[in-house]
């Protein structure tokens, strides 16, 4: 695992996280809608992000409860396609919310993004997020030459970006037979829903999750019944025949024991690569405090440190 000595902008900005947070009504204390729409006029998050609506393709694709929407980038030269899974615990978030770093994405490493708005916890919960997710994957194997140009898929997304990202790689092998995506991109991702060491152990100490708000989300999306499916956990998967995969975590976000545990479970069936930001929240924090964050490092191939461009095509 790579390991990047803290910055001092990262603390202060958890310093600002921890205030901004603590002020106005807890998130796990709102019903769903009124979060949503208390994000939306701006709050901890900061304010509502750029839409690059001159750049952007708006469209449907077909879905197992009706058309779903997606988020089309496309940079002059296409040398593959992203499938992007935004974060937002099931419950909040939207693929229209993460232009600049979509766009960013597509030029740097000359793949499409396809960004999926995939059906939200708890007017839908477990499994029509997982559903919409597969369904947008089905259609990508079976679109993106006809579409785009290119065929080598990668997949990826942010917190639960990151657990429905990796739940789509396994309903891709076991229900589909298709273990054809190149590598996948799981940035502080879910993979334990029954409540790992760190989830349980964090407290009430609020930098945007707590534990109260953590179990907030994730009841919204599935009771606890259920969470032992490793369709819901893929901690509890077989992992094998799945693509190169970067897990990337903040030592202060509370998924951290469960990305190490899936980078273990992992290491053992395919390659990866880990790299773990101290005193980070969440590690692409600076999209939301634009300004605020030194540079990230980009993503890498996990086999040669190369920039990401390279990793869909080793």
């Amino acid at each position: 695992m790579t390991y990047i000595k803290p910055d001092p902008q990262t603390v202060a900005l958890n310093a600002m996280i921890e205030a901004a947070s603590a002020q106005g009504k807890p998130w796990h204390e709102m019903e769903a809608q009124e979060l949503r729409d208390t994000l939306a006029q701006g709050g901890v998050l900061g304010p509502p992000p750029p839409r690059l609506d001159d750049i952007a393709r708006e469209r449907t694709i077909p879905g197992p409860a009706g058309e779903i929407p997606v988020r089309v980038f496309v940079p002059e030269t296409v040398r593959g396609v992203y499938l992007h899974i935004h974060g937002g615990g099931w419950v909040i978030g939207s693929h229209d919310a993460q232009d600049v770093q979509l766009w960013a994405r597509a030029q740097a490493t000359q793949q499409a993004v396809v960004s999926v708005g995939y059906r939200l916890a708890p007017e839908h919960p477990y499994p029509a997020p997982n559903d919409d997710c597969e369904a947008a994957a089905v259609w990508l194997v079976e679109n993106a030459q006809s579409e785009f140009g290119a065929d080598a898929l990668t997949i990826g997304g942010e917190s639960a970006g990151g657990h429905l990202s990796a739940t789509t790689l396994l309903r891709m092998r076991d229900k589909h037979g298709y273990t054809g995506f190149r590598a996948a991109n799981l940035t502080f991702g879910v993979f334990d829903l029954r409540h790992s060491p760190s989830a349980r152990l964090w407290g009430e100490r609020n930098l945007i999750l707590s534990s109260p708000i953590m179990h907030w989300f994730i009841d919204h999306y599935i009771p606890e019944s259920e969470r032992d499916n490793p369709d819901v956990t893929p901690l509890l998967a077989d992992l094998r025949e799945m693509p190169p995969a970067i897990f990337s975590v903040g030592t202060l976000n509370r998924v951290t024991s469960r990305a190490a545990r899936q980078e273990a479970r992992a290491a053992g069936t395919v390659k990866i690569g880990a790299t773990e930001y101290p005193r980070m929240v969440l590690w692409s924090i600076e999209d939301l405090f634009e300004g605020q964050m030194p540079n990230i490092p980009v993503l890498t191939d996990p086999y040669t440190g190369a920039p990401a461009q390279g990793l869909m095509f080793r």
